[in-house]
Protein backbone atom coordinates (compact mmCIF):
# COMPACT_ATOMS: atom_id res chain seq x y z
CA UNK A 1 0.00 0.00 0.00
CA UNK A 2 2.78 2.21 1.37
CA UNK A 3 4.39 1.82 -2.63
CA UNK A 4 1.23 2.95 -4.17
CA UNK A 5 0.73 6.06 -2.30
CA UNK A 6 4.33 6.78 -3.37
CA UNK A 7 4.27 5.95 -6.78
CA UNK A 8 0.69 8.35 -6.59
CA UNK A 9 2.70 11.43 -5.59
CA UNK A 10 5.51 10.90 -7.94
CA UNK A 11 2.39 10.99 -10.68
CA UNK A 12 1.36 14.08 -8.91
CA UNK A 13 4.14 16.02 -9.25
CA UNK A 14 4.75 14.97 -12.52
CA UNK A 15 1.96 16.06 -14.23
CA UNK A 16 2.31 19.54 -11.72
CA UNK A 17 6.12 19.79 -13.54
CA UNK A 18 4.74 19.00 -17.01
CA UNK A 19 1.62 21.93 -16.74
CA UNK A 20 4.93 24.04 -15.38
CA UNK A 21 6.63 23.21 -18.43
CA UNK A 22 4.32 24.04 -20.97
CA UNK A 23 2.91 27.04 -18.99
CA UNK A 24 2.89 30.34 -21.50
CA UNK A 25 2.55 32.68 -18.29
CA UNK A 26 5.67 32.16 -16.39
CA UNK A 27 6.31 36.31 -17.29
CA UNK A 28 3.43 38.25 -18.41
CA UNK A 29 2.42 41.69 -19.25
CA UNK A 30 -0.87 43.44 -19.97
CA UNK A 31 -0.64 42.03 -23.83
CA UNK A 32 1.87 39.28 -23.65
CA UNK A 33 3.07 36.04 -21.82
CA UNK A 34 6.13 33.47 -22.34
CA UNK A 35 7.47 30.36 -20.39
CA UNK A 36 9.92 27.76 -21.23
CA UNK A 37 8.06 26.25 -24.23
CA UNK A 38 5.25 28.59 -25.33
CA UNK A 39 4.32 32.13 -25.37
CA UNK A 40 1.12 34.08 -26.23
CA UNK A 41 -0.26 37.38 -27.15
CA UNK A 42 -3.08 39.35 -27.18
CA UNK A 43 -4.85 42.84 -27.89
CA UNK A 44 -4.80 45.13 -25.08
CA UNK A 45 -8.09 44.42 -22.72
CA UNK A 46 -9.04 41.01 -24.69
CA UNK A 47 -7.10 38.11 -23.37
CA UNK A 48 -9.77 35.88 -24.20
CA UNK A 49 -8.47 36.16 -27.74
CA UNK A 50 -4.94 34.53 -27.79
CA UNK A 51 -2.52 34.22 -30.02
CA UNK A 52 -0.02 31.77 -28.98
CA UNK A 53 3.61 29.52 -30.38
CA UNK A 54 5.59 26.84 -29.25
CA UNK A 55 9.21 26.83 -29.50
CA UNK A 56 9.31 23.44 -30.89
CA UNK A 57 12.63 22.40 -30.85
CA UNK A 58 15.81 24.25 -28.20
CA UNK A 59 17.18 25.58 -31.45
CA UNK A 60 14.13 27.82 -31.50
CA UNK A 61 14.92 29.29 -28.27
CA UNK A 62 15.73 32.62 -28.13
CA UNK A 63 18.61 32.78 -25.50
CA UNK A 64 21.19 30.22 -24.52
CA UNK A 65 20.26 30.67 -20.44
CA UNK A 66 16.88 29.64 -21.59
CA UNK A 67 17.84 26.65 -23.45
CA UNK A 68 20.06 25.17 -20.45
CA UNK A 69 17.01 25.88 -18.46
CA UNK A 70 14.90 24.34 -21.02
CA UNK A 71 16.91 20.92 -21.11
CA UNK A 72 17.33 21.35 -17.52
CA UNK A 73 13.53 21.26 -17.05
CA UNK A 74 13.05 18.42 -19.76
CA UNK A 75 15.46 16.18 -18.32
CA UNK A 76 14.29 17.11 -14.60
CA UNK A 77 10.27 15.96 -15.84
CA UNK A 78 11.69 13.09 -17.99
CA UNK A 79 12.60 11.76 -14.50
CA UNK A 80 9.93 12.28 -12.48
CA UNK A 81 7.64 10.79 -15.27
CA UNK A 82 10.37 7.37 -15.70
CA UNK A 83 10.09 7.45 -11.72
CA UNK A 84 6.51 7.69 -11.07
CA UNK A 85 6.35 4.86 -13.45
CA UNK A 86 8.66 2.52 -12.25
CA UNK A 87 7.49 3.09 -8.77
CA UNK A 88 3.54 1.93 -9.87
CA UNK A 89 5.27 -1.18 -11.37
CA UNK A 90 7.29 -1.65 -8.17
CA UNK A 91 3.80 -1.02 -6.48
CA UNK A 92 1.82 -3.64 -8.46
CA UNK A 93 4.07 -6.67 -8.78
CA UNK A 94 3.63 -9.38 -6.44
CA UNK A 95 5.87 -9.23 -3.08
CA UNK A 96 6.79 -12.98 -3.29
CA UNK A 97 8.86 -11.64 -6.52
CA UNK A 98 10.42 -8.67 -4.82
CA UNK A 99 11.62 -8.87 -0.73
CA UNK A 100 13.05 -5.53 -0.89
CA UNK A 101 10.15 -3.72 -1.48
CA UNK A 102 10.42 -0.92 1.53
CA UNK A 103 12.10 2.32 -0.08
CA UNK A 104 11.66 1.80 -3.47
CA UNK A 105 14.12 0.73 -6.55
CA UNK A 106 15.67 4.19 -7.43
CA UNK A 107 15.78 6.49 -4.36
CA UNK A 108 18.67 8.27 -6.65
CA UNK A 109 16.62 9.19 -9.82
CA UNK A 110 14.34 11.23 -7.09
CA UNK A 111 17.33 12.99 -6.38
CA UNK A 112 18.48 13.84 -9.48
CA UNK A 113 15.21 14.92 -10.81
CA UNK A 114 14.57 16.88 -7.75
CA UNK A 115 17.82 18.53 -8.51
CA UNK A 116 17.15 19.41 -12.62
CA UNK A 117 13.77 20.88 -11.18
CA UNK A 118 15.48 23.13 -8.31
CA UNK A 119 17.76 24.28 -10.99
CA UNK A 120 15.65 24.55 -13.90
CA UNK A 121 13.65 27.98 -12.31
CA UNK A 122 17.04 29.39 -11.34
CA UNK A 123 18.56 29.19 -14.48
CA UNK A 124 15.60 30.65 -16.40
CA UNK A 125 15.68 33.93 -15.06
CA UNK A 126 19.08 34.67 -16.83
CA UNK A 127 17.31 35.08 -19.78
CA UNK A 128 15.50 37.69 -19.30
CA UNK A 129 18.78 39.40 -20.66
CA UNK A 130 18.12 38.20 -24.11
CA UNK A 131 16.32 40.24 -26.95
CA UNK A 132 12.81 38.37 -26.98
CA UNK A 133 12.43 39.30 -23.02
CA UNK A 134 13.40 43.03 -23.37
CA UNK A 135 10.96 43.06 -26.01
CA UNK A 136 8.47 41.76 -23.98
CA UNK A 137 9.05 43.00 -20.60
CA UNK A 138 11.17 46.89 -21.64
CA UNK A 139 13.92 47.24 -19.55
CA UNK A 140 14.44 43.27 -18.11
CA UNK A 141 17.95 41.95 -17.30
CA UNK A 142 19.12 39.28 -15.32
CA UNK A 143 16.72 38.16 -12.76
CA UNK A 144 14.96 41.45 -13.29
CA UNK A 145 11.58 41.02 -15.08
CA UNK A 146 11.34 45.05 -16.54
CA UNK A 147 7.70 45.60 -16.87
CA UNK A 148 6.95 41.87 -16.89
CA UNK A 149 4.95 40.66 -13.82
CA UNK A 150 5.65 36.82 -12.44
CA UNK A 151 2.96 34.29 -13.64
CA UNK A 152 1.63 31.29 -12.31
CA UNK A 153 3.60 29.40 -14.10
CA UNK A 154 6.52 30.06 -12.82
CA UNK A 155 5.04 29.71 -9.26
CA UNK A 156 3.86 26.40 -10.23
CA UNK A 157 7.68 25.38 -11.03
CA UNK A 158 8.62 26.43 -7.63
CA UNK A 159 6.46 24.54 -6.32
CA UNK A 160 6.89 21.22 -8.47
CA UNK A 161 10.86 22.02 -7.26
CA UNK A 162 9.95 22.42 -3.47
CA UNK A 163 7.87 19.31 -3.37
CA UNK A 164 10.25 17.47 -5.68
CA UNK A 165 13.27 18.37 -3.04
CA UNK A 166 10.83 17.08 0.05
CA UNK A 167 9.91 13.53 -1.30
CA UNK A 168 13.25 12.01 -1.55
CA UNK A 169 13.39 13.58 2.35
CA UNK A 170 10.60 11.31 3.27
CA UNK A 171 12.01 8.32 1.96
CA UNK A 172 14.96 8.13 4.53
CA UNK A 173 15.60 5.03 6.28
CA UNK A 174 14.43 4.44 9.42
CA UNK A 175 17.45 2.56 10.96
CA UNK A 176 20.62 4.05 12.35
CA UNK A 177 23.40 3.30 14.22
CA UNK A 178 24.88 5.42 17.34
CA UNK A 179 27.65 4.68 19.38
CA UNK A 180 27.74 0.93 18.00
CA UNK A 181 24.45 0.62 18.45
CA UNK A 182 21.46 -0.40 16.40
CA UNK A 183 18.97 1.93 17.31
CA UNK A 184 15.36 1.42 15.53
CA UNK A 185 12.90 4.05 15.40
CA UNK A 186 9.00 2.49 16.10
CA UNK A 187 6.43 4.32 14.15
CA UNK A 188 3.20 4.02 16.57
CA UNK A 189 5.23 4.74 19.60
CA UNK A 190 7.66 7.85 20.80
CA UNK A 191 9.54 5.32 22.43
CA UNK A 192 12.93 4.13 21.59
CA UNK A 193 14.50 0.90 21.29
CA UNK A 194 18.08 0.47 21.78
CA UNK A 195 18.82 -3.14 20.23
CA UNK A 196 22.87 -3.92 21.37
CA UNK A 197 25.48 -4.62 18.40
CA UNK A 198 26.12 -8.27 17.99
CA UNK A 199 29.58 -9.14 16.93
CA UNK A 200 29.81 -11.51 13.97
Amino acid sequence: MEGIVWAALELALTCISALSLISPVWFQTPTFSFGVLTYCSWPQGNSWNQSCGTFRSLGDIPDFAWKVSAAILLIGWLLLAFNAIFLLSWALVPKGLCPRRNRGPMPGVQVVAATATVAGPLVFPISLASPFAKEACGASSVYHSGQCQLGWGYGTAILSAVLASLLPMTQLPSKTKAQGRTILFASNTEKTIVVPEMSK
